[in-house]
């Protein structure tokens, strides 16, 4: 029977119990990278004209801002302008994609817990049974004797496999550093905000 285990052991297909995931894993790693560059797509352009290409949204603030007064002069004496600063209204203009977290998920770590159970059980009956009978008559000089026997046995064996199977997958995703390509254009959106004064 001990065989028979090893060949129900060696029948399972473990490219579908380890592969399955490990493929899983790769696909969900893939769907993870469309969808960022889906994300700065959607997220930080605006469609272009016919034929030209997507524009970059910005985020537009206004406020005001305390600044020095030109016309301020310290050693003026009565009726020059008194205030060293000014306010002045200030445009502000940021890349939309500066502002927001880039997702860039990567699967850090997968494991795979594969357990395979196999009990067997074997049980066999035997069971054995035994008649007979005999009788003898006389009837003057004729003897008649009859005799008769019968031997039953009977045997059943019955085998049972129990099979068990445990799949356990962990896999831990971290939010991974942006690529250093993508790294180096947000550090050239940040380079692009620009503030106007009115």
């Amino acid at each position: 029977m001990a065989t028979n285990l090893v060949q129900e052991l060696n029948s399972l297909d473990f490219s579908v119990y380890i592969g399955g995931p490990l493929q899983a894993a790769v696909k969900a790693q893939h769907d993870a990278s469309i969808s960022q560059v889906n994300f700065i797509k959607e997220v930080g352009f605006t469609p272009g004209a016919s034929g030209q290409p997507d524009l970059l949204k910005y985020v537009d603030f206004n406020y005001k801002k305390s600044v020095p007064n030109p016309d301020y002069d310290s050693t003026a004496t009565s009726g020059a302008t008194s205030n060293p600063f000014i306010d002045s209204e200030v445009n502000l203009k940021v890349p939309f994609l500066a502002m927001l977290t880039i997702p860039a998920l990567r699967i850090d770590e997968l494991t795979i817990d594969f357990n395979a159970k196999l009990n067997s059980v074997e049980t066999q009956n035997v069971s054995s049974e035994f008649s007979g009978s005999a009788s003898i008559s006389a009837k003057f000089w004729k003897v008649k004797f009859n005799a008769s026997a019968s031997y039953k046995k009977t045997s059943s064996s019955t085998s049972t496999t129990e099979r068990t199977y445990t799949l356990g997958v962990h896999v831990k995703a971290v939010n991974d550093e942006l690529p250093a390509g993508l790294a180096r254009v947000m550090d050239m959106l940040e380079d692009s905000i620009s503030a106007v004064n009115n």
